[in-house]
């Protein structure tokens, strides 16, 4: 998995020790409908380092990436139903809801209810002043 381009581990400062990854996939590549000029950005963590800051911390550099330097005009983001924690961190980091899709295959191999988000280029510059 850390060997897709654009994909980081999330590590622990104190310790240097991966504790997750964060990534970035381009039309094509991701579970999003993603055009030419967005992407989208995944994550996962482990259980034990939820609820510390990692992940937002993460999301909001890949935003930046995004934005700043690859010059996306909008990036996706999603969520399985039932996965607050998830949602909560694409609405800290600025993400407004798109649609749901239903019958989503997961790459645990289960089927699943999908919920995306979506942050265009224009709504993240206004979201950085605040």
């Amino acid at each position: 998995m850390l060997s897709d381009p654009e994909t980081y581990a999330v590590i622990l400062k104190e310790t240097g020790k991966p504790v997750g990854s964060a990534g970035i996939k381009r039309a094509g590549k991701g579970s999003a409908p993603i055009a030419e000029t967005e992407a989208e950005i995944g994550y996962w963590i482990g259980v034990l380092y939820w609820g510390k800051g990692l992940i937002p911390e993460a999301v909001r550099a890949l935003q930046r990436r995004c934005f700043e330097d690859l010059g996306c005009s909008a990036v996706w983001c999603g969520y399985y139903d039932g996965n607050e924690k998830s949602k909560r961190v694409q609405e800290k980091c600025g993400f407004l809801y798109h649609h749901t899709s239903e019958g989503r295959l997961c790459p645990m191999g289960d089927i699943r209810t999908e919920h995306f988000t979506y942050l265009t280029r224009e709504q993240y510059l206004h979201w950085r002043k605040k």
